[in-house]
């Protein structure tokens, strides 16, 4: 099927502008945060003056005030911008699907865009059920990274995929692989501002700037735990579902081809943090850890087995 060339072009477009609004966004949120530790502490100070401290004259309006309504607003905005850049990105990975006539992730380029967008919808999400708005700007800093290396380094001209890659395993697998790895970046990087916190309130002169906005820890392990147990089973699909594939491709389910290898060492330390989570009790810091390089493991066998290491899966 030829590649529907106007398509692609808009798809490109509408990947970048998605790439800028999230910009925008991460922005917002990292405002929201800076003024509402300002915000804090108007309301602190407001609390002694309530108890009988003396009250330091001020000119106009109280200033607490603005600075937490700006904050809030800061905050609205970069929420909607979030929708809007999700809404450009699903347009431009659905363009990307129509033009070339099939499932959009047939390159490490498709790949990647398809993967952050799972991850901002899992941050949608969480935001809706849970008050962790202000740390938007440490989610949303991967993804505008991960997406400016995708539409850089890793663009492909939309084009037809390879033989080895035409078959419907390609939904399949690459789709559980797609979701399972988007929705790990969520607790990866709570589990690495868990860490953070607890150190910060361990010692309060570490990470002082970072630390004392971040929310509580327990909220960060309770929602890196929840997260990653929900995209478990689908990462563990996933695997199986390639063994699959790789039987009917190349006549054997498992052949410790170094992208297949790196996927079963980073499943084996995200089915160790569960395990131990639900048996040993294990929590704080070591959880945390092994939370963390799980998902270092994810990135390193998404771009560097990919690209640097040649093996079975170095066509994508």
């Amino acid at each position: 099927m030829p590649v529907n060339e106007t398509l692609a072009t808009y798809s490109d477009w509408t990947f970048r502008a998605a790439t800028l609004i999230y910009l925008f966004a991460m922005i917002g949120y990292t405002i929201e945060q800076a003024f509402t530790r300002s915000a804090k502490k108007s309301e602190h100070s407001r609390q002694l003056v309530g108890a009988g401290a003396p009250v330091t004259p001020t000119i106009g309006r109280i200033e607490h005030e603005p600075r937490h309504d700006r904050s809030q607003r800061f905050g609205r905005t970069a929420v909607a911008l979030t929708v809007l850049g999700a809404a450009l990105h699903l347009t431009s990975i659905v363009l990307r699907g129509v033009a070339t006539g099939r499932a959009p992730w047939g390159n490490m380029y498709e790949y990647g865009t398809a993967t952050m967008l799972v991850a901002v919808v899992a941050w949608l999400v969480l935001m809706r059920k849970f008050d962790v708005r202000r740390l938007g700007a440490f989610v949303l800093t991967p993804v505008v990274i991960l997406m400016f290396v995708s539409g850089t380094v890793l663009y492909t001209e939309a084009a037809p995929v390879q033989p080895a890659l035409r078959s419907y395993w390609l939904v399949v697998h690459v789709s559980a692989a797609i979701i399972s790895s988007g929705l790990f970046l969520i607790p990866g990087v709570f589990s690495v501002l868990y860490l953070i916190k607890v150190r910060n309130e361990a010692d309060p002169a570490r990470f002082a700037r970072i630390g004392p906005r971040l929310s509580a820890s327990d909220t960060l392990d309770r929602l890196a735990y929840r997260t990653t147990i929900f995209a478990f089973p689908i990462y563990t699909f996933g695997i199986i579902c390639g063994a699959i594939w790789a039987e009917a491709a190349w006549g054997r389910f498992w052949g410790w081809d170094p992208k297949e290898t790196v996927a079963f060492v980073a499943w084996v330390i995200y089915a160790g943090y569960l395990h131990s989570r639900a048996t040993a009790g294990w929590r704080g810091n070591r959880a945390a850890v092994i939370n963390s390089l799980g998902f270092a493991m994810v990135v390193f066998n998404l771009f560097f087995i990919n690209l640097v290491i040649a093996g079975l899966h170095s066509y994508a």
